[in-house]
């Protein structure tokens, strides 16, 4: 453990006020859980389902509450319990593809206090962090960095340094990852049987880390997105296997369905170029251009090789947008 982080933790318990310097009850009772109802027409109904629940916690004085973005992408409903017996609709502000933040606005008081961000550039493998769900102690518990490091997902997403906890916290959507100043460090939001990112298996959970919300915080409150052009989104479901990158699924009707490509081809390259492993096939992708340029795929199916060109487009295009109450 850093020397910046000067906390010993009793790792996988509830944590004790002894043993923070810091409002303990205070801090947790800003998480609050949170469920969220999806129409049975959204795009993303058929693999996130239509109700979802994890939690958030609150960030400012008015109600604006983190969370993870899967839990809200397409809601039409939200609600939000705290500590205090409270509930409150909300609704969804905005999510962010790239990171996968999402936040939501509480219509009317929670009566609950905000936790401040902390700095998460600092954070590495050995530190103590408290992981919360809605509940107070009962429902948090004392774990440790156990890697940061990248992290790629299946479904063309990538964070250059992930925060990786153990032991994973039963309910990690959208739990509040807390630092040893009491300040909110991260956003839980996979749970991960290699945590230490070697071939043991290590429950754990994934984080995203806080630093990555401020440069675009206010762009998903006054927009609903980042500023800046999406990425390329070819709507392509990749799995890497023995050293190889087999399309593992196709959402409907999106670019790599249109262009032809089929579960199961193995990808080769990207514009020519060959290609390995996750991360360098999101960067490849993502370097030809925005949202909408097209993306020349070498497959390989049925013993042949194939060329395919996949016509990009947002994936914000096809989600159901947050309705402002």
């Amino acid at each position: 453990m850093s020397e910046s982080h000067p906390w010993n933790l009793s790792l996988g318990r509830h944590p004790s006020p002894d043993e923070v310097t810091f409002d303990l009850d205070r801090v947790l009772s800003s998480v609050v859980s949170l469920r969220a109802n999806v129409p049975d027409d959204a795009f993303t109904a058929p693999i996130l389902g239509t109700e979802r629940e994890g939690q958030g916690v609150v960030i400012s004085e008015d109600g604006l509450v983190l969370t993870i973005g899967y839990l809200v992408t397409e809601a039409e409903e939200v609600w939000l319990v705290g500590n205090n017996g409270i509930a409150r609709p909300a609704h969804v502000v905005g999510y962010d593809q790239e990171t996968g933040f999402g936040l939501v606005q509480a219509l009317g008081s929670l009566d609950l206090p905000h936790l401040e961000f902390a700095d998460s550039a600092p954070i590495s493998s050995g530190d103590s962090v408290i992981i919360a769900g809605q509940g107070g102690t009962e429902s948090a518990i004392n774990a440790q960095v156990i890697s940061v490091r990248e992290f790629a997902g299946s479904w063309e997403y990538l964070l250059d340094r992930a925060i990786f906890t153990v032991p994973a916290h039963p309910r990690w959507s959208g739990a509040a990852v807390i630092d040893w100043s009491g300040r909110l460090a991260g956003i839980g939001s996979l749970y991960i049987q290699q945590a230490a990112g070697d071939d043991d298996e290590i429950d754990g959970n994934m984080i995203v880390p806080i630093d990555l919300i401020k440069p675009i915080l206010s762009d998903l409150v006054e927009r609903g997105a980042r500023a800046k052009p999406p990425r390329p989104w070819l709507g392509m479901t990749t799995a890497e296997a023995e050293e190889h990158l087999v399309v593992a699924g196709i959402a409907e009707g999106g670019p790599a369905m249109q262009a032809g490509v089929e579960p199961g081809d193995m990808v080769l390259g990207i514009d020519g170029e060959r290609i390995s492993g996750l991360s360098t096939l999101f960067r490849k992708i993502w370097a030809l251009g925005d949202a909408g340029v097209s993306v020349p795929l070498t497959l390989h199916r049925d013993s042949q090789v194939m060329s395919v060109t996949v016509e990009s487009a947002a994936r914000g295009d096809f989600l159901k947008k947050p309705r402002f109450n």
